[in-house]
């Protein structure tokens, strides 16, 4: 019978994964980390600063890419610092308060980059189908409601996954599949009944990773409805162009979501590196991808970057 770990009395660390199979080639796997997480943090800031300093781009769709830029740099920071020691120094032990600390950081800002898209669904719903009624609908005093309930939502969500857990003994291998601290991967180290988790987590994922995409779905099947039956196909174009840029963050996002999910479900003895890949799509591409297609597909974060770098030259 195994020994069940005190984790609130013993100290108790996690041990973090790298690429398994290329562990001697660690610091040579860090170059191209090193680029993506410099890529997400400057990409980001870059489009928060310019939103905030120009009082121009001060209007509800800009805002929206504001939370979202703050939440995919939110995302980076959570991850840089264990997937960059690790690779770097071969610094692979995480406590148990800083492996929940990050748990519950991850899965928050995943969940509310879910929740920004969904915002961003419903601006681009307002902007094309209501028009005329688009500067009463979405006023600040509206979006700044709309900011708070997402932060309220992400944290209510995550919270009692964080609790749940940590209620439970850790008494197998404290060996993580990945570089950082999923809640998937975590459970599987527990020597109780799960069962509640598992139920509160599949309440999750209807809640958040289905609900989310079928709302952004139905709010893009009401645009294509409007634009179809009274648009000229000039206009046509210019309203699916607009919303371009939130269909390929769409994308981003939730592709490699429900592929993570669906590889701890249902391929639970696939390769560690198949795990590993995917989790690090997951968790890397949105922050990294977001910036590019804002800056290629919008004009106006194009001018602000322009001026930005211009007056620094100057």
């Amino acid at each position: 019978m195994c020994q069940i770990m005190n984790t609130t009395r013993d100290p108790f660390f996690f041990i973090l994964t790298g690429i398994p199979g290329f562990e001697a080639f660690h610091v040579w796997i860090s170059i191209p980390f090193c680029c993506f997480y410099t890529i997400s943090v400057i990409g980001n800031t870059t489009i928060f600063v310019i939103i905030c300093k120009d009082p121009s781009l001060h209007q509800p769709m800009y805002l929206f890419l504001c939370m979202l830029a703050m939440t995919d740099l939110g995302l980076t920071l959570t991850t840089l610092p264990t997937v960059m020691q690790l690779l770097w120094f071969n610094i692979n032990m995480i406590s148990f308060e800083g492996c929940f600390a990050q748990f519950f950081f991850l899965h928050g800002f995943s969940f509310m980059e879910s929740s920004v898209l969904l915002a961003m669904s419903f601006d681009r719903y307002v902007a094309i189908c209501r028009p005329l009624h688009y500067a009463s609908i979405l006023t600040n005093e509206v979006i700044g409601k709309i900011g708070a309930a997402i932060i309220c939502r992400c944290v209510l969500a995550v919270l009692p996954s964080l609790f749940l857990l940590k209620r439970l003994p850790f008494c197998r291998s404290h060996l993580l599949s990945h570089s950082y601290c999923l809640h998937q991967d975590m459970i599987r180290l527990v020597c109780a009944d799960t069962r509640v988790n598992s139920w509160y987590g599949f309440a999750l994922v209807l809640v958040i990773i289905v609900m989310d995409p079928v709302l952004i779905v139905l709010s893009y099947a009401l645009i294509l409805r409007n634009i179809l039956g009274t648009a000229t196909w000039t206009e046509r174009l210019k309203a699916l162009n607009n919303c371009l840029s939130h269909f390929l963050a769409v994308m981003v996002l939730y592709v490699p979501m429900v592929s993570v999910s669906m590889t701890h479900r249902f391929a639970k003895h696939a390769p560690p590196l198949v795990h590993v890949i995917v989790a690090n799509i997951y968790l890397l591409a949105p922050p990294v991808m977001n910036p590019i297609i804002y800056s290629v597909k919008t004009k106006q974060i194009q001018q602000g970057i322009f001026h930005l770098f211009q007056r620094k030259r100057y």
